[in-house]
């Protein structure tokens, strides 16, 4: 499969993944009408949020700039694997290369 590059379609797959998660959101607020459902909801758009910026910013900017993700499933299969973190592979190469003399 292609990379999306085109910017309208970009735009249009944006916008359909508001819609989607604007319809999935209203129709649990409908199914169950209450402030603690409303806030629940909120936590978990913002948890996963959180989670996403997590697994694609923080990961690739301080645990290992290196690697690119292709998705939530490469990024999990990267943290699972258990690599070293970047100061810990600089650590672990200046003891191989013995103390400074």
């Amino acid at each position: 499969m292609r990379d999306l590059t085109d910017p309208r379609w970009i735009r249009l797959k944006a916008a359909l993944f508001v819609l989607l998660g604007v319809a999935a959101g209203a129709l649990l607020l409908a199914r169950t009408p209450s402030l603690e459902a409303a806030l629940l909801l909120a936590v978990t758009v913002w948890a996963f949020c959180r989670a996403y910026y997590f697994a694609f910013y923080v990961i690739g900017k301080y645990v290992d700039p290196r690697f690119r993700f292709s998705g939530l499933g490469s990024a999990l299969r990267h943290l699972l694997r258990r690599a070293p973190a970047v100061g810990e592979e600089r650590r672990q190469r200046g003891r191989a290369a013995g103390p400074p003399s």
